[in-house]
């Protein structure tokens, strides 16, 4: 059976769309998407504020795009989803990677790649 990897996108939500277009063009057709609220290691201030003494995480909307792929095709897809996401600043995002031991298709059946396809 050939390897899978799960990859979990999260990003800033005005970039959603850019993004989808962008996985179609890598050939990527399926796709979860998940409205979500979260911050990183600043805690959600703005990148523009000034230092603030303030301890308490402010949650921002973000999207977790959710995607399984040949984990053989994995390094291209992540430098295309870092070049197609990346400005620079606070908010770029973060993609986390897992093996995926299976997948199976409900309707007919099907295992592993032949259930993503």
């Amino acid at each position: 059976m050939e390897a899978l990897s799960r990859v979990e996108i999260i990003t800033n939500y005005t970039k959603i769309e850019k993004l989808k277009n962008s996985l179609v063009k890598f050939g990527i057709s399926g796709m979860t998407v998940l409205q979500a609220l979260g911050c990183g290691t600043q805690l959600g201030t703005q990148e523009f504020e000034e230092e603030q003494d303030h301890k308490e995480p402010v949650l921002l909307p973000k999207e977790l795009v959710l995607i399984i792929l040949p984990t053989k095709d994995l390094k291209r897809f992540i430098k295309f989803v870092t070049e197609e996401l990346y400005t620079g600043h606070i908010g770029d995002g973060k993609i986390f990677v897992s093996d995926i031991s299976n997948v199976v298709r409900i309707r007919t059946g099907d295992q592993g790649i032949n259930a993503i396809q």
